[in-house]
């Protein structure tokens, strides 16, 4: 079979090289990054207030530990749900487009 006789092949129309797939990818990946940093900065919080926690335990819970405390566990509360979430939907995301289907 020459060339000639080959039927005319479509031109090379695969998800992997549409424009729309790549800005879901680069959309993808710039929500985790954030998504990074801020489990970076909600566990941070976690760990300076229990490291306050522990502090204040040897001390006698002096006020300065308290508040410390109260203000880490507030910001990890506030800041982690979110993240954690986006960060599971991230994976399930790259899960399903690899054919790996769902949870269910």
């Amino acid at each position: 079979m020459t060339d000639d006789d080959r039927p005319d092949t479509p031109p090379d129309t695969s998800p992997a090289t549409s424009p729309e797939l790549e800005a879901v990818h680069a959309r993808r990946a710039r929500i985790a990054r954030l998504v990074d940093l801020a489990k970076r900065v909600g566990y941070t919080a976690l760990l300076v207030a229990i490291i306050s926690f522990v502090i204040g335990a040897f001390t006698s819970f002096p006020g300065w530990s308290v508040a410390v405390s109260i203000a880490g566990l507030v910001a990890a509360c506030v800041i982690l749900p979110l993240p954690i979430v986006l960060g599971y939907g991230i994976l399930a995301a790259e899960r399903e487009e690899r054919g790996g289907g769902s949870f269910h």
